[in-house]
Formats: structure tokens, sequence, C-alpha cells
């Protein structure tokens, strides 16, 4: 029980320490009892989805040419001891227990791509099944924008929790490196969540948008035009 309660004390430690890096707010003083919602970046923008969507810059997709996942770092970046697939997953799972090494062993994701509940469970035949996708394919961020980027900012963008859900791995691996215009998720009620967060990564790290991704963006919008990219 004493090494259970040191690891969760870790973790929690690790997520407040990065949403206070992003500058998040941390309203509760007790750090047993801090909320981690899905969606906190630490990064605050209050403006509405559509209007930084209209900000962005639209051309074509620059070509795939020196793409490789090592120009964002490769493995996942590590905090204090913990690495950022596993402080994604003590974030978005509720009931989540850790082990030994920073490591998140079970929990359930109500997964905002599907809409059902995944129970995960660490193992070689079964943690696939919750995978941690980046909002903003890398490859995608690659072609729009992020090869102008520093390494250093790059694999800040591939660890950034803005950046970063845990999610159904079969319906990860159906979005691959596509974008707004080639895949939205099947939980209708997500997509504009969905879009103002891609929108918020690209407006972040300076990233660009094709004008058909511009399009499927502003028509999933026009669903929900008060969506706000804030956190």
């Amino acid at each position: 029980m004493t090494r259970y309660r040191e690891q969760k004390r870790r973790f929690i430690a690790v997520i407040v320490a990065l949403l206070i890096i992003a500058g998040g707010i941390v309203t509760n003083q007790d750090i047993w009892q801090v909320e981690v919602p899905r969606q906190s970046s630490g990064w605050v923008q209050n403006s509405p989805a559509l209007e930084k969507l209209n900000q962005l810059e639209v051309k074509g997709r620059a070509p795939k040419t020196g793409y490789d996942r090592e120009q964002f770092g490769g493995d996942w970046a590590m905090r204090e001891g913990c690495d950022t697939r596993n402080i994604i997953l003590y974030r978005d799972l509720t009931k989540a227990a850790v082990g030994d090494e920073c490591k998140v062993v079970s929990g359930t994701l109500d997964d905002p791509y599907t809409g059902q509940t995944v129970t995960f469970a660490r193992g070689a035949a079964t943690s696939s099944e919750v995978q941690i996708d980046h909002v903003v394919a890398l490859s995608d961020a690659w072609q729009k924008g992020a090869q102008q980027l520093t390494y250093e900012r790059r694999v800040q963008l591939a660890n950034d929790p803005l950046e970063l859900l845990a999610v159904d791995g079969e319906a990860n691996q159906q979005k691959s490196g596509s974008d707004a215009a080639s895949w939205l998720p099947p939980n209708k009620a997500f997509r504009c969540q969905y879009v103002a967060r891609q929108i918020a990564v690209k407006v972040k790290y300076h990233l660009w948008v094709t004008h058909a991704e511009y399009d499927v963006m502003r028509q999933v919008l026009s669903h929900c035009p008060n969506q706000s990219i804030s956190h």
C-alpha cells in the first residue's frame, strides 16, 4: 500500500507540475484531491474555435520527405521518472491503478472517439486496446509546418498534454495520419471538441491547414459556433 501511495503521489505531482509549467491553474490545495480533466492542457485560449480557425494559414500540404517519428523525439519523454504515455493514461482513465516504475496497470476509459467504454489492463496482448493519440497526427504536423520547428519544439509538440488523448486502439489505428478532411471520430458528439483541439494545437505550434481540412473544420464548427478552444 505504501508503494502504491508513493506512485500515486508521484503521478499527481508530475501532472500538476505540467499544468503549472504550461500556465494552468491548480485550485485544490490537497494533492490527493487534485482533478486532472481530460481537456486540461494548461494552455488557455478562450476565443471561439471558429475565430481561431480563420486565423490559421490555409495552403497545400508539403511533401512528407524526411518524416520520421525520430523527428519528434522517438520514444515518449520522461518527467520525474514517468513517461508521457503513462501520465496521459493516468489523466484520462478512471480508477487508474499504478504499479511499479510509474506504470498504469489498469483502469477504465470512456473513449471520446467511439463513445464506448474500454477496459484497460496492462499486458502484451491487451495494452494496445487503449492507445495515446496525437490529436494532430505527427505526420500531418510534419507536412504542415513542423518541419520548420526546431527539434526541441517538435519534441514538446509530441509530448504536449494538449496534443494527446487516450483513445480506443482500433479507432486510433483507423485514424492513422489523417487530418480532419480524411477522418473524424465516429462519436459525432465529440467532433466539435476534436476539431477545436486540433485548431488549438495548430495555433499553438504555428501549423497550417489545407483547403479541404479548413472546409471540414468549418462545417463541423457550424453546428457548435460557440465551441471554445480553451481547456
